[in-house]
């Protein structure tokens, strides 16, 4: 009967396909369907909202945050092909509902395990239950204590002081026009792979080398982002069964990766061994930590290791380059954080940079507009009902959008549009500005409940560091035609398609 169900679905899906193909040419989807246009996908039988999914699979977070805005309720299903439901949402009392209230019940699910498995493996981001309890316990114990704290500000002001700021004087001196993501993500690299490894990849240096780890992991993450979106995942998985096309280069790209963290929790083992237990308590990075608190099982460290990396990385890249370019366009807002920064020292420590309320209140601004994960995916465990009226059956996908939120009139008021900082401040009797946050689950960005992200309050240290780093000598100026808005895309984490160019300049006194 298998054989028989997967004989059908080969003949099928090419069939499928190719319809789909013929309807994406003659409706051109390109071109971005007016506010007036939109409406809610048709379904059909077997094959669902496939040709909808098909048409705006490259501008699927805009596409969903929309239907999202004009859902009364800020919710809305969407079929997959094969019966299969999927629901959208930006109604915090559904994301209050998935994320903590009904927390056992949503999780991550078969298929986000299979489809990352490769490069995430049973890590702390891709499991539930027992497992995961326990990794984020552990991690979270390593993530509280002032050591790794006092580390991290380390790696950061070493990266910030001896390689970024090298490297964007010299394009100031030189006019060069610089990809500002790309730096940033280089910045961020270095960074976490010498907080989670020890290991420097020195890939912010004046030669921008590529780096190869840092390239198979883009493309590993990227692919197995594709597999998880994909309307039908057999295909993907025949693909991996026959060892062809991107299924091959995601087997290539782990095959290094794990090889390459294989290698260096070896040498981590061999120089606590040599080192005796006595040192164990000082061990900085976090497999030194993991490994010296008795966790030596290679295959659990190096899992949840790179699963810190891809936290690491590209959250806190994205999250800056965005906020760059926004600065970019609203001066005054720019000229704010400068004038806070230039209240402290010369060379701000991270002490300092915990009382740049303004800062802060910009970033939670900008990421307000640009999440680093603009939508994230959970699978019901069991029948339910959704705060907002909708019936969700065991194994269906419910999607809660940070993206679609932060551009919700309902949830910021008729001036959500403007870039206004000062939303999240309110000032004092004495005259100072004091923060004022959202709840998690108004603003997920940082997640919300149980899972909510354990280095958020570091995240933002690092960031206000930097931002003051930068801003303090010097002015990020797009290199982009006037009126081009850059594209915001998304795997795992959001990215600026194709770059951030920019030029940089001295700032002035």
């Amino acid at each position: 009967m298998e054989v028989t169900a997967s004989l059908f679905l080969l003949f099928l899906l090419p069939t499928l396909l190719f319809i789909a193909l013929a309807i994406r040419l003659i409706s051109s989807p390109s071109s971005s369907p007016s506010s007036s246009s939109l409406k809610f996908p048709r379904s059909f039988p077997i094959i669902g909202s496939y040709f909808a999914l098909a048409a705006n699979e490259k501008r699927i977070i805009q596409w969903s945050s929309d239907l999202i805005q004009l859902s009364p309720t800020a919710s809305f299903v969407l079929h997959r092909p094969f019966c299969l439901r999927h629901v959208f949402t930006g109604n915090p009392a559904t994301v209050e509902h998935i994320l903590k209230t009904h927390f056992s019940s949503y999780g991550k699910g078969d298929a986000f395990h299979i489809s990352f498995e490769d490069v995430l493996g049973d890590g702390i981001f891709n499991i539930d239950g027992h497992s995961w309890k326990f990794q984020r316990q552990v991690a979270s114990n390593e993530f509280n204590t002032k050591s790794l704290r006092k580390f991290v500000e380390t790696v950061v002001d070493a990266e910030l002081n001896d390689r970024l700021i090298p490297i964007l004087s010299k394009g100031a001196r030189n006019g060069t026009v610089l990809d500002v993501q790309d730096i940033l993500q280089r910045f961020a690299f270095d960074n976490i792979c010498k907080i989670a490894f020890g290991y420097d990849p020195a890939c912010l240096t004046e030669s921008l080398p590529e780096e190869k780890f840092a390239r198979d992991f883009d493309e590993a993450t990227m692919l197995s982002s594709q597999r998880f979106r994909m309307p039908f995942p057999i295909l993907w998985k025949i693909k991996r069964m026959l060892g062809i096309g991107s299924e091959k280069r995601i087997k290539f790209a782990m095959t290094e990766i794990r090889s390459f963290a294989r290698k260096i929790v070896q040498e981590k083992k061999r120089e606590q061994q040599l080192k005796g237990s006595g040192s164990s308590s000082e061990s900085v990075d976090l497999l030194s930590r993991f490994l010296s608190s008795g966790h030596s099982d290679e295959k659990f460290v190096i899992d949840i290791v790179i699963s810190f990396i891809l936290a690491g990385r590209d959250t806190t890249s994205a999250a800056l380059t965005w906020y760059f370019w926004l600065l970019s366009k609203h001066r005054h807002v720019e000229d704010e954080v400068v004038r806070e920064i230039r209240e402290k020292p010369d060379a701000p420590i991270f002490e300092d940079v915990k009382d740049m309320v303004y800062t802060h209140a910009s970033l939670c601004e900008s990421m307000r507009f640009y999440p680093p994960v603009p939508f994230d995916t959970k699978e019901a465990a069991r029948d339910d009902v959704l705060p907002d009226g909708i019936a969700v059956k065991k194994g269906t996908r419910v999607t809660y959008h940070p993206y679609a939120m932060g551009r919700s009139e309902k949830i910021w008021g008729g001036d959500w549009a403007e870039f206004r900082p000062d939303r999240w401040l309110e000032k004092a009797v004495t005259g100072k500005w004091s923060f004022v946050g959202r709840d998690s689950f108004t603003y997920p960005v940082f997640q919300a409940g149980p899972r909510i992200c354990l280095g958020k309050e570091m995240a933002f240290l690092q960031m206000k560091r930097i931002v003051a780093g930068v801003l303090r000598r010097f002015r990020v100026v797009p290199a982009m035609e006037d009126g081009i808005e850059p594209r915001f895309i998304n795997y795992l984490t959001a990215k600026m398609e194709g770059g951030f160019p920019a030029t940089i300049q001295d700032r002035v006194e």
